[in-house]
């Protein structure tokens, strides 16, 4: 019998490679993705001091207002914009894009589009 290989352990893994060699600071501080089946989450962390600067989710009264679904790409599109918008009244203006070992499409993928339009730089 095969072993089925779990996704999110493979995940994980791609998660701690890639979190060897990203890392946010006071200046360009890390924007960390994770999503769920039903919600899709946001933090610009400074690894440095370890502390969350800004955060946003598909939970949040904003985003849950204005979309039905928040596991969806249009409440993605909504968080980055949202997290954006935060960061930008923080003085937070460019960030490392930290995808969480997940592949840059769909919801990651417009998480990271709406940030962008929104007046962040990645």
């Amino acid at each position: 019998m095969f072993k089925k290989v779990s996704k999110n352990l493979t995940r994980l893994k791609r998660h701690r490679r890639v979190r060897s060699k990203v890392h946010g600071t006071s200046e360009r501080p890390r924007l960390n993705v994770y999503r769920s089946l039903t919600n899709i989450y946001a933090q610009i962390i400074d690894d440095v001091a370890g502390h969350t600067l800004v955060a946003a989710s598909s939970l949040d009264n904003e985003v849950k207002g204005k979309v039905a679904n928040g596991g969806n790409q249009e409440a993605a599109k909504l968080v980055g914009e949202l997290v954006a918008k935060r960061a930008l009244e923080k003085g937070i203006e460019t960030v490392t894009f930290d995808r969480g070992g997940y592949i840059y499409h769909g919801r990651v993928k417009s998480l990271a589009e709406g940030a962008r339009e929104a007046g962040l730089k990645f």
